[in-house]
């Protein structure tokens, strides 16, 4: 009882379902709320037992059409994705989707209701997709203007700690494997570096 929820699968859930779910939700808080007198008792993300007066409810739909009023560029994309077992390739399919368009100095906000696993996961997604962006911006600069070094625009120079623990440097066999198979580190260099940027200070993270 404690772990409701925690390794859940989703199965075929879908945006437009997420908020379909929400809408009824929102109806089933609210009736709790009037029968305890205004109060609705919750556990937080610390799995603590609280209780608050209710004043408004408001589903997370609500919210944010509210901030498009204030930033009119504003887009959003929810997508479910379960917490504990690998997101699915229609979930990357949806991402990558939302971001073509987009400027190459566009912000991405990615927002999971714990933090860890999903959001990361999204954030090392979205910042795989800039990468792709400011290459293509280098290649089209080296090829449109004349004597051009493509070495002297790229300011990134990540190398990966030799010290660190061999999972922490992506070494799993079936990446040992697929690199071989490619014959170029070059892609996992640039995934293990976009990851080290999503992690903590300590391991390279911003």
């Amino acid at each position: 009882p404690n772990k409701i929820g925690e390794y859940a699968e989703l199965g075929n859930v879908t945006r437009d379902s997420a908020k379909a779910d929400e809408e009824e939700f929102i109806k089933v808080i609210e009736g709790r709320a009037k029968e305890n007198a205004g109060k609705l008792k919750f556990v937080d993300i610390n799995k603590a037992e609280k209780e608050i007066e209710v004043k408004e409810v408001v589903t997370l739909s609500k919210v944010i059409e509210g901030l498009k009023e204030k930033f009119p560029g504003l887009v959003h994309m929810r997508i479910p994705v379960c917490n504990s077992a690998a997101p699915l390739e229609t979930d990357f399919d949806i991402l990558v989707k939302t971001l073509i368009g987009t400027n190459i100095n566009t912000p991405v906000i990615i927002n999971d209701q714990v933090g860890l696993s999903r959001a990361t996961t999204g954030c090392v997604a979205a910042c795989l997709f800039k990468e792709f962006q400011i290459s293509a911006s280098f290649e089209g600069l080296v090829e449109t203007v004349p004597g051009v070094n493509l070495d002297l625009l790229k300011m990134d120079r990540y190398k990966m700690d030799p010290n660190k623990d061999a999972l922490f440097r992506g070494e799993f066999e079936v990446i040992k494997e697929l690199v071989a198979e490619l014959k170029d580190e070059g892609a996992k260099n640039e995934c293990d570096k976009v990851i080290d940027k999503n992690g903590p200070a300590k391991t390279g993270g911003t």
